[in-house]
């Protein structure tokens, strides 16, 4: 891709480089799913690759990959005030991308059961999904919805094409017979789960708010070993009516054991509440989309 052509602040040649293999991994194992499993099974799948699936189905001389493309112009036309510009030009490159594997990459996947194929494509589009969303784009349909949804009202991008797909089951079970559609169902389920898993995995954070008589302590070990931000709260006992002091501070998903263990050593009694966090704002600890 021409770095010329992409807007300002789209990043390096290596970073281009790799959005490039990032967009271009995850539509080949979306279009493994696709052309693998969900069509000799008869499935629907998420956002416009079902709707370019019923189209598919009702018309099989049209290729899934042309129709997608034809279904996400209009999409990217509207889109284009409304999401930044380099995920626009990415998600435009994309889409191109993923349309050509969904008329190139053609690999069987036998699977006779058809809830167990039904999971097994789950697990590999919305591993195929995440990866493209760990890029700077999309690949359309869908996740340009998503991804405004995060960006306006904190919706993570899973829950997003859930609730849609919801909308396309209740559409298909009645051009298709309901069996399908609840395998269908089940299908992006697990792809919603499996995307999320991708997008966010161990970037997660979690909130941690500690009640301890020993909060100078713990404070100091949390500034000087893990270099965390803290905040002491002040609060009131219920019971005995005494001044207590609370930690709140946010750590990532992988150093909560050591944390935990710190707190441990230094007062076993001290009251830990450890909370999920959906995204986190800040130079440091920030985990938001890069979107």
């Amino acid at each position: 891709m021409n770095h010329l052509l992409l807007p300002a602040g789209s990043g390096t040649a290596s970073q281009i480089f790799l959005n490039g293999v990032l967009l271009v991994v995850g539509s080949i194992i979306c279009a493994v799913a696709v052309n693998g499993i969900l069509i000799p099974q008869n499935f629907l799948s998420s956002g416009f690759t079902g709707a370019s699936l019923i189209i598919h189905y009702l018309v099989p001389t049209l290729s899934v990959g042309v129709i997608y493309l034809l279904l996400n112009i209009p999409l990217f036309i509207a889109g284009w005030s409304m999401v930044g510009k380099r995920f626009f030009f990415y998600s435009v490159a994309g889409t191109v991308i993923y349309s050509l594997a969904l008329t190139v990459v053609r690999i069987d996947i036998s699977i006779e059961n058809k809830i167990l194929s039904a999971l097994l494509a789950g697990i590999i589009y919305g591993t195929g999904s995440g990866i493209i969303l760990r890029s700077y784009g999309s690949a359309g349909g869908t996740d340009i919805l998503a991804v405004i949804l995060q960006k306006l009202m904190s919706i993570q991008v899973g829950t997003t094409s859930l609730a849609v797909n919801c909308l396309i089951l209740v559409s298909a079970s009645l051009l298709f017979s309901l069996e399908d559609a609840l395998y269908t169902l089940a299908y992006i389920y697990v792809s919603a789960h499996f995307m999320n898993l991708v997008v966010v995995g161990l970037s997660k954070r979690k909130a941690v708010m500690i009640i301890s008589d020993h909060w100078d302590n713990i404070s100091r070990e949390i500034l000087k070993k893990d270099r965390r931000g803290v905040t002491i709260i002040e609060g009131t006992g219920g019971y005995k009516k005494d001044d207590k002091r609370i930690i709140y501070s946010v750590v990532t998903f992988q150093d909560l054991p050591q944390l935990k263990k710190m707190i441990s050593k230094i007062d076993p009694k001290a009251f830990v509440v450890v909370m999920d966090t959906l995204e986190v704002m800040g130079a440091r600890m920030g985990n938001q989309p890069h979107w």
